[in-house]
């Protein structure tokens, strides 16, 4: 179903409420002229410009959603997107870091033995 932007961001916000506890969202972006290849190619040859347009498609599995959004609406649903983006991914998991361990004059030490005993082991 191909809808205007702001009912797409709505529909949007829905999947991504009904996808909370269980099921996933996925979206993908495109370029696209909204124009078949035949005619694009016409408009090649005779000169004209193209008007290429973003094709945004959403998708739970159960239900498809699409929109295109031109080049003067751009900054305006790139932002409402984000701030939807950001608001929904409270799921997700947050990386686990390992720790730096600090290296203490007793490593230092012992890594000196290690590298002269394996030199003379070397040089034998």
């Amino acid at each position: 179903v191909r809808l205007q932007p702001d009912p797409f961001l709505s529909e949007l916000t829905n999947m991504f409420e009904r996808s909370t506890e269980k099921g996933s969202v996925w979206i993908t972006l495109k370029r696209s002229s909204d124009k078949s290849k035949v005619q694009r190619n016409k408009m090649a040859t005779a000169g004209l410009a193209i008007d290429y347009k973003c094709l945004v498609r959403a998708t739970d599995g159960k239900k498809t959603i699409a929109t295109l959004v031109g080049g003067k609406d751009h900054q305006r649903f790139q932002a409402s997107y984000a701030t939807i983006l950001k608001a929904r991914m409270t799921a997700l998991k947050k990386r686990e870091r390992k720790e730096k361990r600090k290296t203490t004059d007793t490593d230092k030490k012992q890594e000196g033995r290690k590298k002269r005993s394996s030199a003379a082991k070397a040089s034998v």
